[in-house]
């Protein structure tokens, strides 16, 4: 889905790759997901700023004749500032993601452990 760029500056909400403002909430440092800024989707709903409410949203405005497909789809989703990233699923596909951390007992190119039991 292509997100058109709104003219309105959007906060940045995250510092060294994660949201601190979230408990428990997953780095992305190192996954090579890039984290990306809040975005308005086309019903004029800012997704993605963590605060939940927005005057545009059908949420907000909610009656008898609304049809709750309305806020189906990816663009009510954020694809790096979501709940769902706080899920054992998820948070285990952020770290298949990373690189092993295994300085400095091993080398890139050369097994150093061959022959040493």
């Amino acid at each position: 889905m292509k997100r058109q760029k709104n003219k309105q500056t959007l906060e940045q909400l995250t510092i060294n790759e994660t949201m601190p403002h979230q408990i428990n909430a997953p780095t992305f440092e190192g996954t090579g997901i890039k984290m990306e800024a809040p975005f308005v989707n086309k019903q004029g709903v800012t997704i993605g700023d963590s605060l939940y409410a927005s005057d545009n949203s059908p949420l907000e405005n909610w009656s008898k004749d609304t049809d709750p497909a309305i806020m189906a789809g990816d663009e009510w989703v954020h694809p790096t500032n979501d709940i769902g990233w706080n899920t054992t699923e998820n948070r285990e596909l952020l770290e298949s993601k990373r690189k092993p951390q295994a300085y400095p007992f091993m080398h890139p190119t050369n097994d150093v452990s061959k022959g040493t039991d």
